[in-house]
């Protein structure tokens, strides 16, 4: 099998596990926003209570973070498309503007639910406080070296930032096998979720870029 066959099972492969992730996010976006709203109860494990209940307690924070949240995963994925990239550049350009202002907001409204919302505990505040500035690094070393058409610096950071963000998704279904083959309680178990869930997302997103990562060019290897 040559290389281009590999990179390009790898990239539907990729692509299924994007779209599920996008749709889990969604979908958990979706049930915080209408729980707090009212139009349906908070759920409530047989075992551990409303275990979600600190979000109903900050209400405005939870929507200034799952809102932005919400647009992220519908947006970031079109970043990585070649045919927008290609034929709609403006597409790009503009909508990675909004990305870079969305991404401050997910990013500084995740540090401050870390020390004031975290169900897991310390373990849980220090994985998303770490994760949340790994994001918000990200980023910044995104819009810096697009500003400086490093475009090939500007792609693997942005790769980065994207994983980070979307981990959130990840953990959800590591949540869920820890509340079906744990006795751990939320509060024992969510710290060691988002550590799962983010590592695992950032150390694809690095053995995708060190996989896809172009050789430097004659002119680059004599500097």
């Amino acid at each position: 099998m040559t290389t281009v066959k590999v990179l390009a099972g790898l990239m539907r492969a990729i692509t299924v596990i994007v779209v599920m992730l996008v749709l889990i996010a969604l979908v958990v976006a979706t049930r915080r926003a209408l729980s707090l709203a009212g139009v349906i109860k908070t759920y409530v494990n047989p075992r551990f209570g409303a275990f979600d209940k600190g979000f109903g307690i900050r209400p405005v924070l939870t929507f200034v973070h799952i809102v932005p949240g919400t647009l992220f995963v519908i947006l970031a994925p079109l970043q990585f498309i070649p045919k927008i990239r290609s034929h709609y550049l403006w597409f790009h350009r503009w909508s990675g503007l909004f990305l870079v202002v969305l991404g401050l907001i997910i990013g500084v409204s995740a540090l401050i639910m870390s020390f004031t919302m975290a169900i897991g505990g310390a373990n849980e505040t220090a994985a998303t406080t770490v994760f949340a500035v790994l994001f918000l690094v990200s980023l910044c070393k995104g819009f810096y070296h697009i500003r400086r058409h490093e475009a090939a610096l500007h792609r693997e950071w942005m790769i980065r930032m994207f994983a980070i963000g979307l981990a959130i998704a990840t953990v959800r279904p590591i949540v869920g096998m820890f509340f079906a083959f744990s006795k751990l309680s939320p509060h024992e178990f969510f710290g060691i979720a988002f550590w799962l869930g983010f590592t695992i997302q950032l150390l694809v997103a690095e053995v995708w870029i060190n996989y896809t990562r172009k050789p430097p060019s004659n002119a680059e290897r004599l500097l």
